[in-house]
């Protein structure tokens, strides 16, 4: 058997970091698995489904570096649904029904005020053929429901959740077809991951109910059934689950000058019992996905983490990783007395204008004066070197007897214009001699 698995988003909007999630463990057991990893747009809503939302559903993926092995559009696919949509007819296990949704709003209601669970009551299969008539005559058309079969319950083992078990007879039978004909999510789910081979259907625990419905399904159309796993949701920082999370895409993160690397860090182990850790590689992360190291308790997605973690593999990057984002004239020793002074890559710049200059220094103190000329003197007579930092300051303290903070400020001060910043004995090689004397001297 070759693993398959699919992410299928409905391309009517942008990713969202939970959406962003769940292709990522799709693809992650698929690379493990040396299997399949499947792209499927559901575009059965031909109002809302735009191709601009497909191209930046594709865009977001290969910025995460998320490859996949096949695509399917669901709007390609409408001939295969009816095929298996008179299949199910003619077995008897799909159904008319001519409710209008006010009226299944107000069963729900009454159900709902007498404590009752708002299950369909089947009243559809109760109809006669004068009462079918009467609604076809005032212009009603029916939407169709797929018939559960009440007489067994729906058991399955879960790879996350272990075993799930559902009465069928407390679940309504779900719509599949609107009355315009336009398709449902549930049953065209169904007839692909049959037809695609999927094996793995991962998705949130929002799904669990779906796929107790679609399991039989599945076993109406004759199909094999895959293996199911539903993760935790994703909650804020704050414990409880976030509006704002819904709103975080791949955009978002891009605009802030987020690693992507980052995000797959963070995402790929966020609900499990691993340690999560900074990645310049997924390989790590696809060796390690295992879906026993997940659990049922929600998982906290905190953005001050993910800016933590980002900064931390800013700091493991190679300069080949970053050269085509850097200023003009930044090379590979520039990047490594810069980069531990970083949070995002594109704070670079600011860096390297300390380096290029022009800087403005504050105004020594009054006893820094005579020590700085000095400093400007030694300067311009030592050999200009890597080690150059530190032979002017062990100079210094010979001749002046500063040490520490007496020493090292006024000068990183005058050379740079901040109290703080990259190592000097990195950044003065680079700042070079005629500039650093120029600096020392005008301070």
């Amino acid at each position: 058997m070759t693993v398959t698995t699919r992410f299928a988003p409905s391309p009517t909007g942008h990713l969202h970091v939970g959406n962003i999630r769940a292709a990522l463990h799709n693809w992650l057991w698929a690379r493990k698995s040396g299997g399949r990893f499947l792209l499927r747009l559901d575009d059965t809503d031909q109002e809302r489904s735009r191709p601009e939302y497909a191209d930046a559903i594709r865009a977001d993926l290969r910025w995460l570096g998320l490859d996949w092995d096949g695509e399917e559009r669901q709007s390609g696919r409408f001939a295969l649904y009816e095929e298996r949509f008179e299949a199910l007819k003619a077995s008897g296990h799909v159904y008319p029904a001519y409710e209008t949704s006010q009226e299944l709003e107000l069963r729900r209601k009454i159900l709902l005020g007498r404590g009752l669970p708002p299950v369909y009551d089947r009243a559809a299969l109760a109809l006669t053929a004068d009462q079918i008539a009467a609604y076809e005559a005032e212009g009603r058309r029916p939407h169709w429901r797929f018939r559960l079969d009440h007489d067994q319950p729906i058991v399955w083992t879960d790879l996350i959740r272990g075993e799930q078990r559902f009465d069928p007879r407390l679940l309504s039978d779900p719509v599949i077809r609107r009355a315009d004909g336009s398709w449902l999510y549930m049953l065209p789910s169904v007839i692909d991951d049959s037809g695609m081979g999927v094996t793995h259907v991962l998705r949130g625990e929002d799904h669990v109910t779906n796929t107790a419905a679609q399991i039989q399904m599945f076993a109406a159309l004759g199909a094999p059934l895959p293996h199911f796993a539903h993760e935790a949701l994703l909650t804020g920082s704050e414990g409880k689950l976030s509006k704002r999370l819904g709103s975080l895409g791949v955009a978002h993160f891009r605009e802030i000058g987020l690693e992507p690397m980052a995000l797959v860090s963070m995402l790929a182990r966020l609900g499990s019992s691993m340690a999560i850790e900074p990645f310049t590689d997924p390989q790590p992360l696809i060796d390690s996905f295992d879906f026993a190291h997940f659990g049922r308790a929600p998982a906290r997605f905190d953005e001050g983490e993910l800016a933590h973690l980002n900064q931390k593999i800013v700091h493991m990057l190679p300069y080949a990783a970053v050269a085509d984002r850097l200023p003009a004239g930044m090379d590979a020793a520039a990047w490594d007395a810069i980069r531990p002074n970083l949070e995002r890559v594109d704070q670079a710049g600011d860096w390297w204008r300390i380096v290029t200059g022009p800087v403005e220094a504050p105004a020594p103190a009054p006893e820094d004066g005579d020590f700085l000329h000095l400093a400007s003197t030694i300067l311009a007579e030592l050999s200009f070197d890597a080690d150059i930092w530190r032979r002017l300051t062990d100079r210094l303290k010979a001749e002046t007897g500063r040490k520490g903070k007496a020493l090292f400020l006024p000068l990183r001060r005058a050379l740079t214009g901040l109290d703080h910043g990259p190592d000097m004995g990195q950044l003065l090689p680079l700042i070079g001699r005629e500039e650093a004397v120029r600096r020392l001297s005008r301070a």
